[in-house]
């Protein structure tokens, strides 16, 4: 589907790294970016030097920091902002957004207060115009290898089967696979519940606790997720697919991930308030590290790794101290 016109909201590295290769995919695309010099940067330098530096970008890609200029005329809309800004980046959005345009959302988390996921909050936002042409994108996909042109595959989903192929269509390429789904739910929650789970992974590779520790952090990470996820109605072949487990091992494991960087510093003793402060790209497990456990609490659903985590960034457990208590938990079955 090509020479589509495409606005991509949010000029981080994700958001950038997309804007690229759907303009190197044939289709007009413009990046809006809260920050004006850095819409400036893409348009005068070719290149986001804030938040994705070294990597030239397509020379048609437009920058903008207008957001009805950026949304005149778009067929897709791509939603990659913050999460804990999503909500009122898209309501200022809301206004100036073609009716039939399909909106696929990139945003990886849960909001506080609602504890909704990113396609929710749109239906929550959105005239009701808009409710089915949503779509979910997720999966293992580092922005800095998207950038580079290394092969990645991801999952979009959508209600409307139809929906979630256009988006398909105007992301594919040989060096980016879509795959398509109709559960939103699962493909949502397991990009917001593996960004917590990095955190706890980066600890275990802090506390140079060995490849034993790391397979089953992960492999009782995913439990967590898929016992979450199957609460509020999602698929666990999805759970088990890319954007579950396929970004749960990516993020656990890669060292591009910034989630695992916070566990690692955390483990090594700085404070989450220094940590975050010297980081200017969000990481957004430690947002997600609550609202993840609230969700969970409001399900009534247990989920201690999580638990952990959310010691030792909010309530000052010491890592060692938070990997005791778990291993040392009364004894259950493997399936519960």
């Amino acid at each position: 589907m090509p020479n589509q016109m495409v606005t991509v909201i949010g000029a981080g590295a994700w958001g950038t790294a997309l804007a690229d290769h759907l303009a190197r995919s044939g289709h007009r695309v413009r990046l809006w970016a809260y920050e004006p010099e850095v819409a400036q940067a893409i348009n005068q330098e070719h290149a986001n030097p804030v938040f994705l530096p070294g990597f030239p970008l397509h020379p048609e890609l437009e920058g903008a920091s207008d957001l009805a200029q950026a949304l005149t005329g778009a067929g897709l809309v791509v939603l990659v902002m913050p999460t804990h800004v999503f909500r009122t980046v898209l309501s200022q959005a809301a206004p100036h957004l073609p009716a039939q345009a399909n909106i696929v959302a990139c945003s990886k988390g849960i909001e506080g207060q609602t504890g909704f996921t990113m396609c929710q909050v749109a239906a929550d936002v959105l005239a009701p115009e808009h409710h089915s042409h949503l779509a979910a994108l997720s999966g293992p996909s580092f922005a800095k290898e998207v950038a580079a042109g290394a092969p990645t595959a991801v999952t979009v989903a959508g209600e409307r089967p139809e929906v979630a192929q256009a988006v398909q269509a105007a992301f594919a390429g040989p060096r980016f696979r879509v795959y398509t789904s109709g559960d939103m739910t699962g493909v949502e929650l397991g990009g917001a519940v593996k960004n917590p789970l990095a955190i706890a992974a980066g600890m275990v590779a802090g506390l140079e606790l060995g490849h034993n520790a790391m397979s089953a952090m992960i492999t009782r990470g995913l439990a967590e997720m898929s016992r979450l996820g199957l609460s509020l109605g999602a698929d666990m072949a999805t759970l088990s697919g890319l954007s579950g487990l396929g970004d749960l091992v990516l993020t656990c494991t890669g060292s591009l991930s910034r989630n695992r960087t916070v566990g690692t510093r955390l483990a090594k003793g700085e404070t989450i308030d220094q940590i975050t402060a010297s980081m200017r790209q969000v990481a957004e497990g430690v947002k997600n590290t609550k609202t993840v456990l609230e969700l969970a609490r409001r399900n009534g659903v247990e989920m201690p790794i999580i638990e952990a985590v959310d010691g030792v960034i909010y309530r000052g457990t010491k890592p060692e101290e938070a990997l005791h208590e778990l291993m040392t938990r009364e004894p259950k079955p493997e399936v519960y």
